[in-house]
């Protein structure tokens, strides 16, 4: 048999919620409660787009010019979004992940970003996939297996969607204080606002309101977390039906984007939300980059659910 484009597949079932995980970027293929979707979902024969589902690892979003600096050596990664001259979403996004544990309801897969040119670092990645009642929790670890140290940043790259309709229609709840400004043309961070007062309030989804035509490819942070100590941002539609994601401090940031794209079939299908460990172009700003030791490991997870 031919394995499909994205990799070999793994159906995850618990209470009402069913998932299908793709091995290529350990990648969230589809995720369905009711058999209603709550993520944009992609063919199992399809080579991915848009980054639907993938792992982000070792770094989230982008890596300005693919250029920076780490303990006094400078690197040059490959141009991964040539149109804006970044590297984006990391190395292991097309990784072929190994599963090392599997049951009905659950796997982990595993996979090595090996040292190469511009990352000059060896680091384990396991990704779990794990569905309950409540809904799909997810964990990515990294695991620093080389002899120095290395930077690490990670999310992931889900496109929720509520139910029937389009981003336009959606009522958006995201409990952020701060929006990372960027360039118009390479979305190149300039730094953080006030979502209240940045043009004129466009990105304040604070008191939970419809996305209407805003344009959104932004970072948020300041993030209010709830009695649990977790953000929550919520997505709705017109007939009430919903998703939720829920994540700890260990993201800090959430990368939002209304998914808009030239070809009007498949604009803003979904709203891509990211909980992320560091903002953009974090391997030169520092910004919440972590650092891996030789032997260490980092860890950062979330939840999506139905509403």
């Amino acid at each position: 048999m031919t394995t499909p484009l994205s990799g070999t597949h793994y159906g995850l079932a618990a209470g009402d919620y069913t998932a299908t995980i793709a091995s290529v970027g350990a990648s969230l293929r589809t995720l369905q409660h009711h058999g209603r979707d709550l993520v944009v979902p992609f063919e199992a024969d399809e080579i991915r787009p848009a980054y639907r589902g993938a792992t982000l690892a070792p770094w989230p979003n982008r890596v300005v010019d693919g250029r920076y600096t780490f303990d006094g050596v400078e690197e040059q990664l490959p141009l991964t979004e040539p149109n804006r001259g970044n590297a984006l979403h990391g190395l292991a996004t097309w990784l072929d992940f190994t599963a090392v544990d599997r049951s009905a309801s659950h796997v982990v897969l595993v996979a090595t970003i090996e040292a190469q040119t511009g990352y000059p670092h060896r680091v384990e990645v396991t990704v779990t996939f794990a569905l309950d009642e409540s809904g799909l929790h997810s964990t990515v670890s990294g695991l620093n297996t080389g002899h120095d140290d290395a930077p690490w940043g990670t999310g992931p790259h889900p496109y929720l969607t509520p139910g029937s309709g389009r981003v336009d229609e959606w009522t958006l709840s995201l409990p952020a204080a701060s929006v990372l400004t960027v360039t118009d043309d390479r979305l190149i961070p300039i730094g953080l606002a006030d979502v209240e007062t940045e043009e004129d309030g466009s990105f304040d989804f604070r008191t939970p309101r419809l996305i209407g035509t805003t344009f959104i490819d932004h970072a948020f942070t300041d993030l209010v977390r709830g009695d649990e100590l977790t953000t929550a941002v919520t997505l709705t539609a017109a007939d009430g039906t919903g998703v939720g994601m829920t994540w700890a401090d260990d993201c800090p940031w959430v990368q939002v984007h209304t998914a808009d794209q030239a070809n009007p079939a498949t604009s803003r299908l979904g709203l891509a939300v990211e909980p992320m460990t560091c903002p953009p172009d974090a391997f030169n700003s520092g910004t919440d980059l972590i650092v891996l030791a030789p032997g260490a490991t980092a860890t950062a997870g979330w939840t999506i659910h139905a509403i």
